[in-house]
């Protein structure tokens, strides 16, 4: 579900066509990790430092 903001009229959607997801599909699997990576780290730092505390704690007590 998106969010809108107060001035939005509808709701924030995001298409690809069939021919840009075959293309996407054809990309090296490292590529991709690297792209994932790159918005891991961008959510992290844009994410409010009382969940980057809640969500390290939860890492470092799954390991006990």
């Amino acid at each position: 579900m998106s969010k809108m903001n107060k001035d939005q009229k509808s709701p924030l959607l995001y298409y690809k066509t069939k021919e840009q997801i075959e293309e996407y599909r054809k990309k090296p699997v490292e590529l991709k990790l690297s792209w994932l990576q790159a918005q891991m780290e961008f959510f992290y730092y844009a994410m409010p430092e009382k969940i980057k505390k809640i969500g390290n704690r939860i890492i470092k007590n799954k390991g006990k």
